[in-house]
């Protein structure tokens, strides 16, 4: 395992070099967001609105297909990722971590807008897509969407998955009754159980499921937050002055960039809100929508979800209180991201705080899990061009189980190097798609927003912005 480990932190080190994942990730992000006219700020009333648009009979609403994208955002990154940011980079790691959420939101927006224009539909009168369709029917290169569908499995079903089921349990290792062979093995164990349980049910009992705990487990951990940052209301101007500090200090930043809080909110805030990555387009295409801007506006607004709601909670509720993050970093720069969260919440609530962070990242751990392996079943089905055989899916879904067990007994540092590099593959390969055809999606945005100045509810037809690709549902 350390052979392996060694790779994958070297090509891992390659993708974040300043030049690399991180340019092209921001910087596509800034590009967009000016070509779309700051619609995070313009539009932001208008994607609340569209959320609860009704789908026709049997189809998936916006809010479902929100819902399935922001289980997977939603997830252990939203409290192990932030922890590991702030214990290793700084304070500074989550206003860098909001940089990267607000103008990915354009990046979010442009991406499952085009998912939705290329999707295609099932016989059964559901819909498909993702960035593997428009790299194949927009850019003319499906041996590109192909490899991109290799990447979208390589990262879910193995590389956050794995991280998934190791974060939580960790959580964990602060009670007297965890052993450190044991206990991850039984853990893993059940959740490969639970797991199995869901998704040989099928996607519409995943839909359902994620429908009721993704808000459910989203609202219950902010009220927590805002307890924590109101029983220590007098350390709030501190907590601010810390974060905008570590987050300027360019002394420190450039004196070792791979360690510095913005590289480290670059990473965690990719891991946590995945704006630009490609995977929530993969369920922004099932949404049965009048226009496909409105499920790019909704998916927008699932990375303020992730990032400006639930990973700012988990910031503030650590940085609010009188634990300090260095005691939680090893000499070896690994961190105890999980310890530094309990520790922070043990501070305020005591011996209640370890528990409900267990209890949470239940939820969030399950609720990820699940999310993030319906992004694989598709695009499996792309690679292989054929409807995939009842054998194969049972093979890939207990794979996937059997991974998750070995992401919880697996070393800290194999599952978050596999995460950063699968992550990585991801961006270099969906963000330069999305800039190439985001004239398309900047098309259609204008084609809503001229239909909304005429009082209408938007339809889109392909032809209103001189589409010339055939689709399955536009023309």
């Amino acid at each position: 395992m350390g052979a392996i480990d060694s790779v994958v932190l070297a090509i891992s080190n390659i993708l974040y070099q300043p030049w690399c994942v991180p340019l092209i990730l921001i910087g596509g992000a800034i590009y967009l967001t000016f070509r779309c006219g700051f619609l995070q700020i313009g539009m932001f009333r208008e994607a609340c609105k569209v959320i609860m648009e009704k789908p026709h009979e049997g189809g998936v609403s916006s809010f479902g297909a929100l819902m399935v994208s922001t289980a997977s955002r939603v997830g252990t990154g939203n409290i192990i990722g932030v922890s590991t940011a702030i214990v290793c980079g700084g304070p500074g790691a989550i206003f860098w971590m909001w940089i990267t959420a607000f103008f990915g939101g354009a990046s979010a927006f442009v991406e499952s807008t085009l998912a939705q224009i290329y999707k295609k539909k099932d016989d059964d009168g559901t819909f498909k897509g993702g960035p593997a369709f428009y790299m194949r029917d927009a850019l003319g290169q499906k041996w590109l969407g192909v490899i991109f569908s290799i990447f979208i499995i390589f990262t879910y079903m193995i590389g956050y998955n794995m991280l998934a089921a190791y974060n939580l349990q960790s959580t964990f290792a602060v009670f007297d009754f965890y052993n450190e062979t044991s206990t991850p093995a039984i853990i893993g164990l059940i959740l490969m159980i639970l797991f199995g349980v869901i998704v040989f049910g099928g996607a519409k009992r995943l839909i359902n499921v994620t429908e009721v705990l993704v808000p459910v487990m989203g609202v219950m951990y902010i009220i927590v937050a805002i307890i924590v940052l109101f029983m220590n209301i007098g350390n709030i101007g501190h907590m601010f002055g810390m974060i905008f500090s570590s987050a300027f200090d360019f002394e420190a930043i450039f004196g070792g960039f791979a360690g510095s809080c913005i590289m480290y909110g670059v990473k965690r805030g990719l891991y946590s809100n995945e704006a630009g990555m490609g995977s929530a387009p993969n369920a922004a295409a099932r949404a049965d929508v009048s226009h496909p801007a409105k499920q790019g506006l909704v998916q927008m607004l699932s990375v303020f979800i992730d990032t400006l709601l639930i990973c700012t909670a988990t910031a503030f509720m650590c940085l609010s209180t009188n634990v300090i993050p260095t005691d939680f970093l090893a000499e070896d720069g690994s961190a105890d991201a999980a310890g530094y969260v309990q520790g922070s919440l043990a501070d305020v609530f005591g011996g209640f705080g370890p528990v409900f962070i267990c209890i949470a990242m239940i939820f969030f751990a399950f609720t990820t899990l699940i999310g993030n392996y319906s992004y694989c079943e598709g695009c499996f089905e792309f690679i292989i061009n054929r409807e995939a055989k009842t054998s194969e899916l049972r093979v890939m879904r207990i794979i996937a189980s059997i991974l998750i067990f070995l992401g919880a007994v697996a070393s800290a540092g194999l599952v978050w190097d596999l995460a950063d590099m699968a992550q990585g593959l991801m961006v270099i390969t969906n963000v330069p798609t999305i800039i190439i055809l985001g004239r398309i999606a900047f098309k259609c945005l204008d084609d809503y927003k001229a239909q909304m100045r005429e009082g209408k509810n938007p339809i889109f037809k392909a032809a209103n912005i001189g589409l010339k690709q055939k689709t399955d549902w536009w023309n």
